[in-house]
């Protein structure tokens, strides 16, 4: 009875260590509120806007993610992850089912990570969250620029491979490549046809990355290329205005560097991005944004933020926005918090043949499209959960 006892013991004891080895996580978030719009473009004109709002602070998302320890220090690993509208229950990203982020790979301590599928490209990864006011409030999408010209918050790119490393006291770095995934186009197959009714090439991607954040103290730096945007590599449009939809961008090009650091309950950012797009025939256009933001603990659970950005338009098109914003979250638990702000923008400038006040609404409108408004008011509530 005793052997029995003591085998029985002993194998419980190794299922356990083996289980131990190997988890899979189910993990989400929802956010869900209400948000007032005024200068919303109507059939008829402009009128207010009272909206069921989704993904604001966060995207709503579920997923899994899981490892496998295969001994010496190297991990299996892999990441499912879909987006979702809580307001209707339909899929985010084109519908896909794990459009935010699929992939599976391998990584090794003190070394870093290598993985295969569609990824976040290091803009997002060093710059949208560390250094950015959408990234460190919940301003969340309503702040980040104009339509995510600079890729800091949706640039995924599909059929990527990509380095992360480890942290080597405080400093990473790593590196992304995306395939056209096309014969013979490599590097993205050039546009095709006459000038004048030229069709896109397939497209391919690359995004570098360094970081530093030790103590109170960040900065990063990140640049992304992705030729023929257009073309099924990222998630969504970059900018109406560059006609990206329309396959007539060539190239999509976009660098920047951002600071953070913290004193006592206060935090203060600054980031710099610069985006161009070349187009497959004409002059490019440049998208230059500074922006600056800060906030305060007032109680581990009360936090307020506020924001400012500066975008300039330069080259085949000419232009300027600048935005503001102020928000304020307080924590009910460690994964549910409730939270308001409010978010200003104006335009002013010539987009080719049509007023830049034309194309606020459709090419920042995380709160709603403004037509042919300059500017553009929104109030926000809402609660986010975690799981």
């Amino acid at each position: 009875m005793n052997k029995k006892v003591l085998t029985a013991a002993t194998l419980a004891v190794f299922a356990s260590a083996a289980h131990a080895q190997s988890s899979v996580t189910l993990y989400g978030l929802i956010d869900a509120g209400i948000s007032y719009v005024n200068n919303a473009k109507t059939s008829s004109g402009h009128d207010s806007l009272v909206k069921y709002d989704d993904g604001v602070a966060s995207g709503s998302r579920w997923g899994l993610r899981g490892t496998e320890d295969l001994g010496g220090g190297l991990k299996a690993l892999f990441v499912l992850e879909n987006g979702f509208n809580s307001g209707t229950g339909a899929a985010g990203q084109g519908s896909s089912m794990f459009g935010r982020q699929a992939f599976v790979g391998l990584s090794q301590n003190n070394v870093g990570s290598l993985t295969f599928g569609r990824q976040y490209s290091f803009s997002t990864d060093y710059l949208g969250g560390n250094y950015s006011t959408g990234g460190q409030t919940v301003a969340g999408n309503y702040a980040y620029h104009i339509n995510d010209v600079d890729q800091l918050t949706s640039s995924r790119i599909n059929n990527s491979i990509k380095f992360s490393s480890a942290n080597f006291s405080g400093f990473t770095f790593g590196a992304l490549y995306g395939f056209s995934n096309q014969a013979g186009a490599f590097a993205g197959a050039p546009a095709t046809g006459p000038a004048t009714a030229q069709v896109a090439g397939s497209s391919r991607a690359y995004s570098f990355g360094v970081n530093y954040a030790n103590g109170p103290f960040g900065v990063g730096a990140a640049y992304t290329d992705i030729r023929y945007p257009s073309q099924a590599t990222t998630t969504q449009s970059s900018t109406s205005m560059a006609n990206v939809a329309t396959g007539n961008i060539r190239d999509l090009r976009t660098f920047g560097v951002g600071g953070r650091y913290s004193i006592g309950a206060a935090t203060l950012w600054a980031l710099y991005t610069n985006t161009r797009f070349a187009p497959i025939t004409g002059a490019s256009t440049t998208f230059a944004a500074y922006e600056a933001g800060a906030k305060y603990a007032f109680t581990p659970a009360l936090t307020a933020g506020a924001g400012y950005t500066y975008m300039h338009l330069s080259g085949a098109n000419t232009g300027h926005w600048n935005q503001a914003d102020l928000s304020v979250d307080y924590a009910l638990s460690k994964r549910t918090d409730v939270y308001a702000l409010g978010i200003y923008q104006i335009a002013a400038g010539h987009n080719g043949t049509q007023d830049l006040q034309a194309e606020i609404g459709s090419s920042s409108s995380y709160f709603g499209n403004s037509g042919t408004a300059d500017n553009q008011l929104a109030f926000r509530v809402g609660i986010r959960h975690k799981f």
